[in-house]
């Protein structure tokens, strides 16, 4: 992990959560060594704050506060962990960490950069744990959606294939007979997609699909 590669240009809102006064005024004391951060409450964060969240390891309760937290405004978060499996790790990306370190590994400069990788929009993780989280997203891939005919899209191929045509002016009628698929069998998946991803029509299913990058 590279500490000081990212450049700052204002300061930062930060906010640490920690359930103990002692961990919380550790990790202050270091972030206060590094320029580019203003500490403040949950009570003062704006919608730009980052939170960095102490925790043992990742449990239901972290993810409740991970939902507090973006229900406060406060959407960028990092995860500082003791211990971090496998499953732990996907269940902090799912919750919508934007970054995971080790406690071992929170040096004030590892924390800097992560804060300023989620303030950019970033994600921060080591290079070990970038490797298991990508072998726990193939492992669902092909154990989980695959099977069901599913992307993490959450369109399926014949779906993604009908928004396509659609998107390239095609009417139902013209998809059906390239797709070799009944006009009824055409409106029945378009009627899926709107109503499962509530989009109000085909037109709008199609913007959501190439704003997305899915076709």
């Amino acid at each position: 992990m590279v500490a000081e590669s990212i450049p700052f240009k204002e300061q930062i809102p930060v906010v640490v959560c920690a359930a103990d006064p002692l961990s919380r005024a550790g990790i202050v004391s270091q972030l206060r060594r590094v320029h580019g951060f203003t500490i403040v409450s949950l009570d003062e964060a704006s919608d730009d704050a980052v939170a960095l969240m102490v925790a043992d390891a990742m449990s239901d309760d972290v993810a409740a506060e991970l939902r507090v937290l973006r229900g406060r405004g406060v959407s960028r978060v990092v995860l500082l962990v003791a211990r971090v499996d496998d499953r732990d790790l996907l269940a902090a990306v799912e919750a919508g960490a934007s970054g995971v370190i080790r406690r071992s590994e929170a040096t004030a400069g590892n924390m800097a950069a992560a804060i300023r990788s989620a303030a950019a929009g970033e994600g921060t993780l080591s290079p070990d744990l970038l490797g298991r989280l990508l072998r726990q997203v193939g492992q669902l891939q092909r154990q989980v959606l695959t099977p069901r005919g599913l992307t993490f899209s959450g369109l399926t191929e014949r779906e993604t294939a009908v928004l396509r045509l659609l998107a390239q002016g095609h009417d139902t009628a013209e998809v059906g007979r390239q797709l070799f698929y009944s006009e009824r069998t055409v409106k029945n998946i378009i009627h899926d997609i709107t109503s499962r991803l509530e989009l109000r029509n085909r037109a709008h299913a199609v913007a959501y699909a190439i704003r997305e990058g899915l076709i």
